[in-house]
């Protein structure tokens, strides 16, 4: 490893204490190194604005972070093993092409504001995707439950055959449900959108730092005004991220048990495409549903990240070392969550109905709840319409044609109201074109 930012003449390093407070910092900053560099370049702007950096130096810092970013990218560069972390790896390049002014770039700011900073551009990006796949999503259930309304499907309470319901209702009910983790994720994007470059340590510096410039410069939507405050807002915006993230998550497990159980032979009611089956390792027979079923695992990875965090964020004030550790389960929260959710659009695109099944299973007794409300509406009170209703003997095979075609409710199957969620759907504006900084 190379010599520490942090190291002071006569302090001993010893290789494994640092090994464990490193950790695999180094690792995880692969994700955040591009935005680490493109908030230094801004902070150097703003070095150059109060004459820290002359306008010679600037130009320097600027094409070789530009360099530093092609490299990183193109693995002519590796984040390894030499250096503590992210932050000082670019540092250390900076100072050994540029020697003063790569020394002059930490000038004003601490790890502790580069982390955040880097950290709140990540989260952005992520957030970004996680609302267009939440959109996706969204966008394929509409569609379907516009071509496929009154498919009638057995719908279940308990896990015991309820009512009729239809295709209809079950796509628009993934609609919906996608359309408000798309808001959540939008809104969520606006809050986490807050500049902590510039609070240092958490305690500000004596220097005249423009830090609305690097709030312009970098896209944010305001700027986080308390040093304090933005020390204590660590783990808090990644709570949040994490929860937005979550809320799809949760949707994709209920969706995926469905589908576990629509296509088991018990039920036969849905046909995967086959890219989303496995075969076993000593059954010939068998084709599997792994895709859901990890689509359906995903959740516990963010669930576990959740509460890592959180564990985490008891703490008094100030920055504490602690909250390294919130790094590694933000990666992970968001790489599995993303890549599962990722996937559906097109799972969900390419699904088949088997309706000769789906029919199969609607028994006479599936239509109890219509008779129940046809002799209520007649004038019988509903408790007396309820118990005439519960006789097996007045359960007669129905018509799910019918029985969908009365359920004129809104949101029910001859009255989805698609027009309306697609509205919404059409309403909810990418989070990166809406937002913009204050000033």
């Amino acid at each position: 490893m190379s010599n520490l930012l942090w190291q002071k003449p006569g302090v001993q390093v010893e290789a494994d204490i640092q090994r464990f407070l490193a950790g695999d910092d180094v690792v995880l900053d692969r994700e955040f190194f591009l935005h680490d560099i493109e908030a230094s370049r801004a902070h150097a702007e703003g070095l150059q604005a109060i004459g820290i950096l002359s306008v010679e130096e600037l130009e320097g810092l600027t094409r070789e972070l530009g360099t530093l970013a092609d490299d990183f990218r193109s693995g002519r560069f590796v984040l390894d093993e030499r250096f503590e972390d992210g932050h000082s790896a670019i540092e250390s390049r900076l100072t050994e092409r540029l020697g003063d002014a790569g020394r002059r770039i930490h000038t004003g700011r601490s790890r502790n504001d580069q982390v955040l900073v880097a950290t709140r551009l990540w989260l952005r990006e992520r957030l970004d995707r996680l609302q267009a796949v939440c959109r996706g999503i969204a966008d394929v259930a509409l569609a379907r439950a516009q071509s496929e309304q009154m498919i009638p499907l057995p719908g279940y309470t308990h896990l015991q055959r309820a009512v009729v319901s239809s295709c209809g209702m079950w796509w628009s009910a993934w609609a919906e449900g996608f359309i408000d983790n798309a808001m959540r994720a939008g809104d969520t994007r606006a809050w986490v959108d807050a500049n902590p470059l510039g609070s240092a340590a958490g305690y500000g510096v004596n220097l005249p730092l423009d830090r609305e410039h690097t709030t312009h410069a970098l896209g944010f939507g305001r700027m986080q005004v308390s040093a304090t405050y933005a020390q204590l807002s660590r783990g808090k915006f990644e709570l949040a991220a994490i929860d937005a993230l979550g809320s799809a998550l949760l949707d994709l497990r209920r969706l995926a048990w469905d589908l576990s159980l629509f296509t088991s032979a018990e039920f036969g009611f849905v046909a995967l495409a086959s890219q989303y089956t496995t075969g076993s390792s000593i059954m010939p027979n068998k084709r599997n549903p792994d895709v859901i079923e990890l689509m359906r695992a995903s959740y516990a990875s963010v669930a576990a990240a959740r509460t890592e965090i959180e564990q985490l964020l008891s703490l008094p004030s100030g920055y504490h070392r602690d909250l390294q550790f919130s790094k590694g389960a933000l990666v992970h929260a968001f790489g599995r969550g993303l890549a599962a959710l990722e996937l559906l659009p097109d799972l969900l695109r390419r699904l088949e109905w088997r309706p000769e099944a789906m029919s199969a299973a609607l028994e006479p007794s599936m239509y109890a709840t219509d008779l129940a409300v046809d002799l209520a509406r007649s004038g019988v009170p509903f408790r007396d319409a309820y118990r005439q209703a519960a006789d097996p003997q007045r359960w007669q095979a129905g018509d799910p044609a019918g029985s969908l075609a009365a359920r004129v409710s809104a949101g029910a199957g001859a009255n989805l109201q698609l027009e309306l969620l697609q509205r919404r759907l059409a309403a909810l504006q990418p989070a990166a074109a809406s937002g913009s900084a204050e000033g």
